[in-house]
Formats: C-alpha cells, structure tokens, sequence
C-alpha cells in the first residue's frame, strides 16, 4: 500500500505532466529525503576524504532534474528516482572527471566487482572506470546498464529494480549478474590498457 507521500509525489508528478509550473516548489519537501538517502547511500561507498556531501549532491541533483526541460516527462515517482539516480551518476562522474584532472599521471586501478554489490575504492580513477564500462554495457544493452544504475545509483532494491522496468524478479536477478560480470571485464581490459 503507498504511503501519503508516495501519493503526492505521483500527483505532482502529473501535474508537472500537464504542464503545471509552480509544482517544482512542492515536490522539493516530498522527495528531499528520499533523495537524500539515495546520496548518502552512494557517498558510503566513497572514500571517507571525498569532498563532495551528500547534501551537496542531492541540490545539484534537484537543480538538474527540475531546470531540465524535461521535467514534466516524467511517468511516476519510480521514473523520476531513476532520473534522479541517472542524474547523481553524472554528477559523481563530472566530480571525479575534476578531481582527477588536477592529478598528474591518473594511473587507473584495477576494480573487482563484487558479486553482490559495487565497491568504488577511489573516486577519481574508479568512478570514470566505471561510467566508461557502463557506456560500454549500455552499447551492447541498455536494459542491463539501467539495472546497474538503478541499483547502483539509486539504491533500489531488487524487487523495485524489476517494477522499475517491467521485468520478472528472476529475468532482473539473472540480467544484474550478467552486468557485474561484464562490467568487471571491461574494467580489468580498460585497466590492463592502462
């Protein structure tokens, strides 16, 4: 059963659809939160010294999703938190794009993925490993780079990835373990190029 709050996102969501322009200044209160347990989730992942904040990440994330000409695109909460999860994706890959043009060298490591889940051990070299071997995947297919995004970036959980895109549990679970394993190849080949 959806709660008050996933209700009025859906709302607002329709309204923003119809074209409805004062909805960006209400859903900010609705979604801050679950966004911000979206940053926080990737930022756990990242070294205690990274520099960006979570709150950091989450504004420009929101600034990104409602100054797009696309705002009112979006077809219901899930397809705005993938937004949202495609956009926090981006934004960490310009933050490490930044932080490793001011190294010299820029030496990548090799990354191994966890059958589980992702670990990114250094931001700057690993997350632009990552985001080449997902441009990658989603070349050969974009279904199982959006798994990988959702799940990744957007923190959902299985059953919610599935929703997401309409597949069966079974298809998304077999599909999510494909894509760690194709991601760890390309990432091991891109390093070994290095």
């Amino acid at each position: 059963m959806r709660s008050p709050d996933q209700s009025q996102i859906t709302q607002i969501l329709r309204a923003a659809k119809e074209g409805d322009a004062q909805v960006a200044s209400e859903l900010l209160p609705l979604v801050y939160d679950a966004l911000r347990k979206l940053a926080e989730a990737r930022m756990a992942r990242l070294p205690p010294h990274t520099t960006l904040q979570p709150t950091a990440l989450v504004h420009e994330a929101y600034l990104r999703l409602v100054g797009n000409d696309d705002d009112g695109a979006w077809k219901n909460r899930r397809h705005f938190f993938g937004a949202a999860a495609q956009a926090m994706r981006r934004i960490l890959v310009e933050h490490a794009r930044r932080k490793a043009s001011l190294k010299k060298g820029g030496d990548r490591k090799k990354v191994h993925i966890d059958a589980v889940d992702l670990f990114i051990e250094e931001p700057a070299e690993d997350i632009l490993a990552l985001d080449e071997a997902l441009d990658l995947l989603a070349d050969e297919d974009p279904t199982k780079a959006r798994i990988v995004e959702l799940r990744y970036f957007a923190g959902l959980t299985r059953e919610e990835t599935a929703s997401t895109l309409g597949l069966a549990l079974r298809t998304c679970d077999r599909m999510w373990r494909y894509s760690l394993a194709r991601l760890q190849q390309f990432m091991s080949e891109s390093g070994e190029r290095s």
